[in-house]
């Protein structure tokens, strides 16, 4: 099956049965590709339809952004706030043109997102949490401006979510990711936490691990 065009770059890997309707998106880390965690899907569970997004900004001399981090003396590193929102509403728009596309069921839509992906995985499902059924996010955090502003009125509760981070990671610190559960209770969310004795990466067992949640929440 050729994948259909669509408004963001990806690449696509079909279920193992045609019945399968569910599906996930990855969402890769600054400086990457649609490859990256496109690499994770042989080994993944194969009653998904899987998506992997290459992000819509390009950056030099390669890879790509979902929004720009900059690096400033005077200010630090930070993030461009207003990228990231029109990058999640990219993915949003994505998700709905794959979901016709692919005759997906609506009702089993998930995120998985490294790093800038995983932040942003955040920001979509805590978002719009009536589109979306679990969220592996790992090495990343839930940053509250790249939120919709009323998205504390929603209904948090049928969200299932794994996050897990590595305790030695130096580009989002672990303090950062381990407010994450704190900000998941006061929404009432299902949520697993883990850390890992790693740097900002996916070891093999913070993989197994992840994959263990997606086939025990089936």
């Amino acid at each position: 099956m050729k994948p259909a065009a669509l408004s963001l770059e990806y690449r696509y890997h079909p279920p193992a049965s045609k019945d399968s309707k569910g599906a996930f998106f990855l969402l890769h880390g600054y400086g990457s590709n649609e490859d990256d965690l496109f690499s994770f899907v042989p080994e993944m569970p194969q009653d998904f339809h899987y998506f992997s997004l290459q992000a819509p900004y390009s950056l030099d001399p390669f890879g790509y952004a979902w929004y720009a981090i900059n690096f400033e003396a005077s200010q630090g590193k930070w993030s461009d706030t207003g990228q990231a929102i029109e990058s999640r509403e990219k993915i949003k728009s994505f998700i709905e043109e794959a979901v016709k596309a692919y005759d997906l069921d609506p009702e089993n839509l998930n995120l998985l997102g490294f790093s800038q992906g995983c932040i942003l995985s955040f920001a979509l499902a805590l978002s719009y949490p009536e589109k979306f059924n679990r969220v592996v996010g790992l090495s990343g955090y839930v940053n509250e401006e790249m939120l919709r502003e009323d998205y504390a009125a929603k209904e948090h509760e049928g969200l299932r979510i794994y996050s897990s981070h590595g305790q030695l990671d130096p580009v989002i610190p672990i303090a950062w990711a381990q407010q994450t559960p704190l900000f998941m209770e006061k929404l009432k969310i299902d949520l697993t936490f883990e850390e890992y004795p790693i740097g900002h990466g996916v070891s093999p067992q913070n993989f197994q691990s992840f994959k263990r949640w997606i086939e025990g929440s089936n």
